[in-house]
């Protein structure tokens, strides 16, 4: 079972310390990083998958209502706050719980594996998208599915909980893995090359040590895909 990464924003030690714990004992679980500010947890995100932030209200720099409103397409978002004034405008913006200090661990428990059913009832939809073998298929954009023909597709790129589908004609953006996704592409000649980025190898129009080229769009080539991406691609000299 994938286990649900979670992250600390929390200024105040004993309250991070506390946190740690309780995620610790629960198997489905496991801790990405903590830190103590807003704006650490941004750049965090940018390179870090987090399922689940675990979120203090009265932070320095940039308080936590704030930073949900920052940041595009957040994780699911559980507020730790000794302050309860401030659950409205929290449950506004779409948090799944709010936890007020000091926060008991049976507690903690109902506000986790609520967020955990959200995410699997989530990863569980998107399979069912990708089950039948087939040309194409239907990814949910909004409030409808948009078909996508996979011979059309020229790359693919993770933005965290979300990917972007780019074809020759359009993109969409789309609430799903990009692992998920790169399972069910397998065979189809797309090639991941990059954590973030999957590519139509027969749509690269040039590509030199560090990336490929895409109808003028360069996508670099990761470190440690490197050899993979250039074993495929002198199979097409």
């Amino acid at each position: 079972m994938q286990k649900i990464a979670c992250l600390i924003i929390e200024d105040e030690p004993l309250a991070a310390e506390i946190l740690e714990e309780y995620i610790s004992q629960m198997p489905s679980l496991h801790l990405a990083n903590i830190c103590s500010d807003a704006i650490q947890a941004i750049d965090i995100l940018k390179n870090t998958p987090v399922d689940i932030i675990f979120l203090d209200i009265h932070l320095p720099k940039l308080k936590g209502l704030d930073f949900i409103r920052a940041i595009d397409f957040p994780p699911k978002i559980i507020i730790t706050s000794a302050y309860q004034e401030y659950a409205l405008q929290g449950y506004e913006l779409n948090v799944v719980d709010y936890l007020l200090k000091p926060i008991e661990f049976k507690r903690f428990v109902v506000a986790a594996n609520k967020a955990c059913q959200q995410i699997s009832d989530s990863r569980v939809k998107n399979n069912k998208l990708l089950t039948a073998e087939r040309d194409y298929l239907f990814f949910n954009v909004g409030k409808k599915k948009e078909k996508i023909v996979i011979e059309e597709i020229l790359y693919i790129e993770s933005l965290r909980e979300y990917i972007k589908i780019v074809t020759k004609d359009r993109s969409i953006l789309t609430k799903l893995s990009l692992n998920l996704i790169e399972e069910y592409l397998l065979n189809r000649n797309m090639l991941r090359i990059h954590r973030s980025f999957i590519v139509a190898m027969d749509k690269i129009d040039a590509f030199s040590a560090t990336d490929v080229e895409i109808k003028g769009k360069l996508i670099p080539i990761g470190r440690s895909y490197k050899d993979l991406v250039y074993s495929h691609l002198e199979s097409f000299n």
